[in-house]
């Protein structure tokens, strides 16, 4: 190939390197707001860390995630303990007292606040459907669930469902790029339940952020790799994090533990967001 040829076909090259990297470093998301979702007193640490800091209480956050996408509008991701625990000043005792959730904010007003409507909601994700995430789903009669299909199977098996059988639902295998832009994909990530998943999510200024559900509850946890004795599949529940630990290190992205509140804590609450 002469010079005169070669030219054209290496600056294409460079072109399509730079189109590549531009098309992975802008994102349609413009807003990633923290919703609080409730949160819980327990008395025993050791239920989520086996043999570890056993006896010693702990406090858990419980968060939602609001996510807005310029073009195709809102997805909710979980929806917290159910809102009628926030008319009970002492909070709501389940696992024979071991643990007492508490609601100071409903989702709804929190909604309200931001101003979004339930009917502006188009999806509503959850990472599983134990009801501390699964609480409110109801409250967005036309959004589509987005839930992978061994966790509906599950769920729906049990004898309470965890939100009403007719709602609009879209069953997952596998992985499931939301938008279809690469801004919010779903990973599976089962172990914790059968069909637990989680969120990887492309902000312009916060760059990549995973919502891990409960792949794990707390960063020590994650960080020696505990496994729950109640989780569905504890190989699996590891495969998973080996995962979500290769997805960090690639894209260089946040881990934001839904139940760890010392994180909770320092993360900005709506109706500030990310951007």
């Amino acid at each position: 190939m002469t010079l005169a040829r070669l030219i054209p076909v290496v600056a294409a090259g460079f072109l399509l390197c730079a189109t590549a990297y531009a098309a992975q470093s802008t994102s349609a998301i413009d807003r990633l707001y923290v919703l609080d979702c409730g949160w819980a007193h327990a008395a025993d640490q050791s239920r989520w860390s086996p043999g570890v800091n056993v006896g010693q209480p702990i406090d858990l956050s419980d968060n939602c995630y609001l996510v807005h996408h310029v073009q195709a509008g809102y997805l909710l991701w979980d929806t917290g303990i159910a809102d009628a625990v926030a008319a009970k000043p002492d909070g709501v005792s389940v696992l024979n007292g071991a643990m007492v959730w508490h609601r100071p904010k409903t989702l709804a007003e929190q909604l309200a606040i931001i101003g979004v409507e339930p009917d502006e909601i188009r999806y509503v994700g959850v990472s599983h459907t134990h009801p501390d995430h699964v609480g409110n789903v109801d409250l967005f009669p036309k959004a589509i669930v987005l839930i992978q299909k061994a966790e509906y199977d599950w769920a729906f098996a049990q004898p309470t469902p965890p939100f009403s059988a007719g709602h609009p639902a879209m069953k997952l295998e596998g992985d499931k790029d939301v938008f279809g832009d690469g801004s919010a994909v779903i990973l599976s990530t089962p172990g914790h339940t059968p069909g637990h998943e989680s969120l990887l999510l492309h902000l312009p200024k916060t760059g990549w952020i995973v919502l891990s559900g409960d792949l794990v509850h707390f960063k020590d946890n994650w960080d020696n790799r505990r496994v729950p004795g109640f989780n569905a599949n504890k190989q699996k529940s590891l495969d998973s994090m080996q995962r979500v630990a290769d997805i960090l290190a690639e894209r260089h992205a946040q881990l934001w533990i839904n139940h760890d509140k010392e994180q909770s804590d320092q993360q900005r609450r709506a109706p500030e967001y990310y951007e």
